[in-house]
């Protein structure tokens, strides 16, 4: 197999008569990070990290390693933050806190025309307890923009999402639609887009396999492994035999993830909360992962309509139908036939506009439009 290292498309120059570019500072909540800190400073002690007093049997040799799996996780995010660029738009280098430092965030001398934005995902609003909504009005009172990154069912199953809601100048949600009592606390001027959470990588930081093997793989979570999705499992097993590669194991390291690309294709079924309706178009973060990485993504057809359906239709994903195996069957079939110009053209989209920080960097950009309107 060979590997090659493809470039992202030139950056686009700002015309010298645009005006001096916004400075912006985002500042990430990390559920593992301490006080406020660089980006790259936190990144780079990690290996050193003592995750023991956060694991509640630090003697339990499975809990530890899936700790370490989480919080390399989530620190790809403050790298993917820390790669965000934009045309008009100068990102100063990324800072990461947790909760023992978001009081720092207060405290900390801001430089001449800095743009500051508070960067928060998943349910961990929740983690900045009770005072949550005090907490972001002090920061918006100090021009502090705050970004939340939503995912699952955050304005229905998360206790804060209302009281932090005004306080929000943009919202990205995988909910289709949001709760109405959550959707009403949101201030008018407050930029809400409906998307899925995508890769949290930094673009291009994986090669291209040009020769990859003719290979399925499957990257899932014993937690996800429902009869449904274990029916399906067992199908491709038995259909593919040894073209067929199922990881169950919670996730895999992060420096390892880059390597996968030696598969031509992946297996990234519907998302963990099917059942409910208002999750029925929304799926996991691995068709986007997968595309990345330069493998042909394989996605069940949740409902039809939603971003799944427009990626299907650009020819980004390989879909099939809902519980079909032998749908499923055929779209592996088709993606392990895929040219390797097709899986290029899916490699090149997915890392330049399905990433975390390509999604915040085009949400923050977006404000400032609308402000200026």
């Amino acid at each position: 197999m060979t590997l090659t290292t493809v470039e992202s498309a030139p950056p686009r120059l700002v015309p010298a008569d645009a005006g001096p570019a916004r400075r912006v500072r985002v500042i990430h909540f990390c559920p593992w990070a301490g006080r406020l800190q660089d980006g790259g400073t936190f990144l780079a002690g990690l290996p050193q990290l003592d995750l023991r007093p956060r694991v509640a049997d630090p003697d339990n040799a499975d809990l530890m390693r899936m700790a370490r799996l989480d919080c390399d996780w989530h620190a790809e995010n403050v790298r993917a933050l820390g790669s965000m660029s934009g045309e008009g738009v100068e990102f100063l280098p990324v800072q990461a806190v947790g909760v023992a430092g978001i009081l720092d965030v207060l405290a900390t001398t801001v430089a001449p025309l800095e743009e500051r934005w508070f960067v928060i995902s998943g349910q961990h609003p929740q983690m900045l307890g009770d005072t949550g909504d005090r907490l972001l009005a002090a920061y918006a009172k100090r021009g502090i923009r705050v970004l939340y990154y939503a995912f699952d069912e955050a304005s229905r199953t998360m206790p804060c999402f209302a009281s932090i809601a005004p306080h929000l100048s943009v919202l990205i949600h995988d909910e289709s639609p949001l709760a109405p009592n959550g959707r009403r606390a949101l201030r008018p001027d407050c930029v809400v887009i409906h998307r899925s959470w995508v890769a949290n990588l930094e673009p291009f930081a994986a090669p291209f396999c040009r020769e990859p093997a003719e290979r399925i793989l499957f990257l899932g979570s014993k937690l996800g492994l429902t009869a449904h999705r274990q029916r399906q499992i067992d199908f491709l097993r038995a259909r593919f035999k040894d073209r067929f590669t199922a990881i169950c194991d919670h996730s895999m390291p992060v420096g390892e993830r880059g390597e996968l690309g030696r598969f031509k294709a992946a297996f990234c079924p519907e998302g963990r909360k099917f059942a409910s309706p208002a999750m029925r178009a929304t799926h996991t973060d691995r068709p986007f992962w997968s595309g990345c990485l330069g493998m042909a993504p394989v996605s069940e057809d949740s409902r039809q309509g939603g971003r799944l359906e427009e990626l299907h239709d650009a020819g980004l994903i390989w879909r099939y139908p809902h519980g079909d195996l032998k749908g499923l069957a055929e779209a592996c079939e088709r993606a392990l036939a895929s040219s390797e110009e097709e899986r290029l053209r899916v490699y090149r989209h997915f890392n330049g506009h399905e990433t975390i920080g390509a999604v915040v960097a085009g949400a923050i950009q977006s404000v400032a439009a609308a402000k200026e309107l």
